[in-house]
């Protein structure tokens, strides 16, 4: 049986007819590692923070950018990740952007599946030193899928193929995207493989997005276009609102209409956060330890040294309470 990473130091016991009284059996410890697209280079900086204060996990469940950080892990690559993650360049992000024209995404991946299988060389889940897995969608169905077997690389790719703009990977029998997409901090799933403590590591949460109700009131009219402006022509009175969308003060930067990628950004971001309040509120952590990443955006992928930074600093802050939890959970042997 493969041994369980030991976090507490054994109390010492009484000797007994020539041998050791038990001390206390470490919990098991499970890490799941939220997504958050670039906010996800933190999760480096959190892994490194728990090792120094003496933590180690012995199962670890990824989402998307989790599940790239959590693999790496897993397998013994995170220096390597990292030295890749700090040397990305605004320049350096646009080179691995290779375009697809298949239709499935914006994006094909096979620069990054090529860095993946650099790093995680035949690298097998079910060989790694410690439980991992990685949470993937199926096209489709919508069905949660726990990746524990087969190719690391595959199922890292698998878990972060963003829909839009990255192809869907193919897995097995299933056409397999974002793991984000049903659950972007999988706690069930470190339950499910044993973890005894499971520690939930959010990234993506933003006060901005916490839900709110907000009636509309009936003195409100809809914007109409100023009088100046020239109607559209006679012959062409179906084009009118799509042609010709007046606001008011147009000119300014606030009243202009959001972009295609500031759309698909904030879509993602803010259905990812209410399925991540769903998800944990059903079956919430042990412990949860709250990135906050300020303004960087969910592409800033060049800006890895802050998000690691971040990472540390979030860790301090809640390592008192987890050692005091792991502590309490501490069982006889």
């Amino acid at each position: 049986m493969r041994p369980l990473t030991r976090f507490l130091r054994s109390m010492p016991g009484e000797t007994l007819g020539g041998g050791d009284a038990p001390g206390p059996r470490s919990p098991v410890i499970g890490l799941a590692l939220g997504a958050g697209v670039a906010r996800g280079w933190s999760h480096i900086g959190i892994l490194r923070e728990l090792a120094a204060g003496g933590i180690a996990p012995d199962i670890i469940a990824g989402s998307s950018i989790g599940a790239v950080v959590g693999g790496c892990h897993a397998a013994g690559k995170l220096d390597d990740l990292e030295s890749f993650a700090r040397g990305m360049t605004r320049r350096g992000i646009f080179n691995l952007m290779d375009i697809s024209f298949s239709g499935g995404g914006l994006i094909s991946g096979g620069k990054l599946r090529a860095r993946l299988d650099e790093v995680l060389p035949r690298f097998q889940i079910e060989t790694l030193p410690m439980r991992f897995a990685a949470v993937a969608t199926e096209v489709g169905s919508g069905h949660e899928i726990w990746l524990t077997r087969g190719p690391l690389a595959k199922a890292i790719h698998a878990s972060y193929a963003m829909p839009g703009l990255f192809e869907p990977v193919r897995f097995g029998q299933r056409w397999l995207f974002d793991g984000a997409l049903v659950n972007p901090i999988p706690v069930t799933v470190c339950r499910v493989l044993g973890a005894d403590i499971v520690i939930a590591i959010s990234i993506a949460a933003n006060p901005r997005l916490r839900g709110a109700i907000i009636a509309e009131k009936p003195e409100l009219e809809p914007d109409r276009p100023p009088d100046d402006v020239p109607a559209p022509p006679r012959f062409f009175p179906a084009l009118r609102a799509p042609v010709f969308p007046f606001r008011r003060n147009a000119s300014k930067p606030d009243d202009s209409a959001p972009g295609m990628a500031t759309l698909m950004t904030d879509a993602f971001n803010i259905t990812q956060d209410r399925i991540a309040r769903s998800r944990l509120a059903g079956d919430p952590p042990d412990a949860t330890i709250r990135v906050r990443t300020g303004e960087i955006g969910l592409f800033d992928f060049h800006r890895a040294g802050e998000l690691i930074e971040y990472g540390r600093m979030a860790v301090r802050r809640a390592l008192p309470d987890i050692r005091d939890l792991l502590e309490q959970a501490a069982t006889p042997a």
